[in-house]
């Protein structure tokens, strides 16, 4: 990850594997990791991170089911070629952003209910 950085934070209410799932994600879809870049293992991620490498093992398991990496024996993780036709960059911004708000809004105390709530408000507000 020719000196891209990956960060944690502890005191966050997003979870440590939400947060390099993101970060990672975020970097993968603006280019900024190209496709076929080679990710650290999950053992050299977890220890650079100071985390347990279970929580690094299911960011990059639900970064694979994204299709946005690919893990082969021998061959190590890498950054996955886009499915053809695929809006990878905006799909995966929008699920990035999506995240981040749910997390935020589920910090404060506000439930599903009132985060869908906010978004058809603000949809109606920016079509009035």
């Amino acid at each position: 990850m020719s000196g891209t950085a990956v960060r944690v934070d502890t005191t966050s209410p997003v979870p440590p594997y939400e947060q390099i799932r993101a970060q990672l994600a975020t970097l993968i879809s603006s280019g900024r990791l190209a496709e076929g870049e080679r990710l650290p293992t999950v053992r050299q991620l977890a220890a650079d991170l100071g985390l347990a490498a279970g929580t690094v093992a299911r960011a990059y398991r639900e970064l694979e089911a994204a299709s946005l990496i690919r893990t082969r024996r021998g061959a190590g993780t890498r950054v996955a070629p886009p499915p053809p036709g695929a809006r990878r960059g905006e799909t995966a911004a929008l699920a990035d952003g999506t995240r981040d708000y749910v997390a935020w809004a589920a910090a404060l105390g506000f439930g599903e209910d009132d985060v869908l709530e906010a978004v058809r408000r603000a949809f109606r507000e920016r079509d009035a």
